[in-house]
C-alpha cells in the first residue's frame, strides 16, 4: 500500500467520517464535519482541528518509531 501525505491522510479521515456519517447522520459527527471542511487556504475552518491532527500525526509517528 501507498503510504499518504499528511493532507492526503486527513481528506481520508473526513471522508470516512462523511461516509459514517451518511449512514448514521450523528449530530456529533456533523459538528466535526463542519469543523474540518476545508477553507480557501488549504486548511480546517477550525485550526485546532487542523493542529489536533498534526498533533495525532505526530503521536503516531513517535509510536511507530518506538515498536519498529
Amino acid at each position: 500500500m501507498e503510504k499518504l501525505s499528511i493532507d492526503q491522510a486527513f481528506n481520508a479521515m473526513k471522508l470516512f467520517l462523511e461516509k459514517y456519517f451518511e449512514r448514521t447522520k450523528s449530530d456529533e459527527i456533523g459538528s466535526i464535519l463542519g469543523d474540518l471542511q476545508i477553507s480557501e487556504d488549504g486548511k480546517p475552518f477550525d485550526p485546532a482541528a487542523w493542529e489536533e491532527w498534526l498533533g495525532c500525526v505526530e503521536r503516531i509517528l513517535k509510536e511507530d518509531q518506538l515498536t519498529n
